[in-house]
């Protein structure tokens, strides 16, 4: 049986772990060429690696998605790796706890890390969504999924900049969709839930008894459950689907 991406073209921003690796594996499992990008070429070559070991076909890259060259040269690697670019995953995200605002109030927020989490969460999603236009024009359309969160649809205490960074990202998916339907290119979320990646440990940490009671599903997600949910977005079977932030969340949003 062909997988659901065969033939198909695709950058993982993030690639390295959690939601990210697991996507790049079930992309390179259904078929698709990928292009794994992170922060270090280091940490993108593991996840490389794992996908080479189970027969699919992969490259590294290095990316600093808050540097817009290397964004650009990032989707040119890309591109010139596989011939083109069918599918792209922005993915690449910081938490709260990485720039020392985890469980602060948003009035107590240090600016500096306010500006950080939105650079990288929202800026680099734009940047990353921008030249990946660019290169499907030219081609004649293609998919893209940004990851938000559940904190793009809800607020969370001691987290505001973070939520303000994923309801940005939802909204901005949803006007790129808008603007670039016309041109065949899919604009598409997902809102993961509380999922067991690194990110998550801080937020567990601190409160994780809470989290998990808000959980119908009484447990937490895991990065493999997002990625198939984005593996359908980027695929033909989802071509009526635009300007969609899908939640994968156990039911928190829901109650």
């Amino acid at each position: 049986m062909s997988g659901m991406l065969d033939g198909k073209s695709a950058l993982i921003t993030g690639a390295a772990s959690g939601i990210g690796r697991a996507a790049a594996l079930a992309f390179a499992r259904e078929g698709a060429w990928v292009a794994a990008a992170d922060l270090t070429l280091e940490a993108a070559q593991k996840t490389v690696a794992a996908i080479e070991a189970q027969g699919g076909q992969a490259v590294a890259i290095a990316v600093d998605v808050t540097d817009d060259a290397a964004v650009q040269a990032m989707v040119a690697a890309a591109v010139s790796a596989f011939g083109g670019l069918d599918c792209a995953f922005n993915n690449a995200g910081i938490a709260p706890f990485q720039v020392n605002a985890g469980g602060v109030a948003a009035a107590d927020v240090a600016e500096e890390a306010w500006m950080r989490i939105l650079d990288v969460n929202l800026n680099g999603v734009w940047r990353s969504l921008r030249h990946e236009v660019a290169q499907m024009r030219k081609q004649g359309g293609g998919a893209i999924v940004n990851t938000a969160s559940i904190a793009g649809l809800v607020g969370l205490r001691g987290s505001s900049a973070y939520v303000v960074s994923k309801h940005g990202v939802a909204g901005l998916t949803k006007a790129a969709a808008a603007d670039h339907a016309a041109e065949n290119i899919r604009v598409n979320a997902v809102c993961p839930g509380y999922i067991e990646t690194p990110m998550t440990e801080d937020s567990m940490r601190r409160n994780g008894e809470r989290i998990m009671a808000r959980v119908p599903m009484a447990r937490m997600g895991k990065p493999e459950e997002i990625a198939e949910a984005v593996v359908w977005m980027c695929s033909d079977r989802a071509g009526f689907v635009t300007g969609a932030c899908w939640t994968v969340d156990g039911g928190y949003t829901a109650v």
